[in-house]
């Protein structure tokens, strides 16, 4: 057994080392320096009043975000003007469900054609309606399944749903892969996934990795300590902040549906 240790270390050695060779392999082929690296944020739900004070206090860093717009039916002439107002600032206006069903459950139980009749097609009928140029759709709730993706994609240019957790930022699925369906993480404070100290090696590992970071939130607030599905404006700042100073960019989802021969990834 003497004999052979010398050969089993340098066997394990070796493992080991292919083992974490692969990891850095895998972790690196997604680099393309071509892409200017930046943040897609995302908003979803009815919180208009407050995303256009947002976009008011931000209008300083350049930023855009998509706004993800849910009971179109339930909102009053005033927030309608806000979205238009938005949208002509160089926002998105993206759909997120004419009534918010949690899509997976209702479809399991009633069909994906019934889904599309009751939450997809009067949504985008009514957005239409008032000269909102929805190409883009996040899911509510963030849950999906192949069916639903592959009869919305014939709707959307790209669409959005969500992951959780607090992995290195190398083995997220956070950030624009060149395909149509897209994973957001979330930025609102009670999120399970949030700290700002992860937040921070989300931001470096996208400027260094040339990465687009895909971020989703829901009602913006000034206030500290805010309750669930509140973003803290603090948190947009810092955003911004690293955006600007890092020369990166921000992208609405509509533009990461075009391909990486497009001049916006120039």
């Amino acid at each position: 057994m003497k004999k052979n240790l010398p050969l089993i270390i340098l066997l394990c050695t070796f493992f080991l080392f292919s083992f974490q060779s692969k990891k850095i392999v895998k972790s690196s082929k997604a680099d393309d320096p071509n892409v200017t690296a930046g943040v897609a944020l995302t908003f979803d739900d009815t919180f208009v009043n407050e995303w256009y004070d947002t976009d008011k206090q931000l209008r300083k860093y350049s930023w855009k975000a998509t706004f993800c717009v849910s009971e179109i039916n339930t909102l009053n002439s005033s927030e309608i003007t806000k979205l238009l107002a938005l949208q002509k600032e160089g926002n998105e206006i993206a759909g997120h469900g004419f009534n918010h069903y949690d899509a997976k459950k209702f479809v399991a139980q009633y069909g994906i054609d019934a889904y599309l009749n009751q939450e997809i097609d009067p949504m985008l009928a009514l957005m239409n309606f008032y000269s909102l140029n929805v190409t883009s759709f996040a899911y509510p709730f963030g849950f999906r399944n192949a069916i639903l993706d592959a009869a919305l994609l014939k709707k959307f240019k790209i669409i959005r749903a969500t992951t959780y957790g607090a992995e290195a930022p190398y083995e997220q699925n956070c950030y624009y892969n060149n395909t149509r369906v897209l994973y957001g993480i979330g930025m609102d404070t009670t999120h399970p996934s949030f700290s700002t100290a992860y937040l921070k090696k989300l931001l470096n590992y996208t400027r260094e990795h040339h990465k687009i970071l895909i971020l989703f939130g829901h009602k913006t607030v000034n206030k500290k300590a805010p309750a669930n599905y509140e973003t803290e404006m603090n948190t947009l700042k810092l955003i911004c902040n690293f955006v600007k100073q890092n020369n990166m960019k921000f992208y609405t989802l509509s533009e990461l549906s075009k391909s990486k021969s497009s001049p916006f990834l120039k």
